[in-house]
């Protein structure tokens, strides 16, 4: 009698320690990070640093709606975020001539966002990932 009321307990602590879990991860996944609102600026493109001065940002707001310079032209877009997901539509952007190097900056952030799959948000950076998790690219938040 006394066996059965000890497992009674260890079972019933179980499945309370399993339902606080259960439920922590649901809470935590619903609210990922929010990454709208604020102004971006790209610290790493494909593993490729960056042209300091180019300035190379991204703004995503509370609707979705994207915008920045992608060093040379100023861009539009859409975003949809999800959870952790992430996608781009492609950019509308200006079409100014730039330097090839700020050029080929612009180019790879526009293909970078376009295979933007999900992000995370850690201490301020934002790191864009591919289908594969990979990341391709890293920004940080300006105030």
């Amino acid at each position: 009698m006394r066996r059965l009321a000890i497992l009674s307990l260890i079972v019933g602590f179980a499945g309370v320690i399993a339902l606080f879990g259960l439920s922590f991860k649901a809470r935590s996944e619903s609210r990922a990070p929010d990454l709208t609102g604020a102004s971006w600026l790209a610290e790493d493109i494909n593993g490729g640093g960056v042209i300091d001065f180019a300035q190379t940002t991204l703004t995503i707001g509370h609707d979705g709606a994207v915008s920045g310079s992608g060093g040379c032209n100023r861009f539009m877009s859409k975003a949809v975020v999800k959870g952790r997901k992430l996608t781009f539509k492609p950019a509308a952007a200006t079409r100014k001539l730039c330097p090839p190097a700020l050029m080929d900056q612009e180019h790879k952030f526009f293909a970078i966002l376009e295979r933007t799959r999900a992000f995370r948000l850690v201490d301020g950076k934002l790191t864009l990932r591919d289908a594969s998790g990979k990341t391709i690219a890293r920004l940080a938040r300006q105030d």
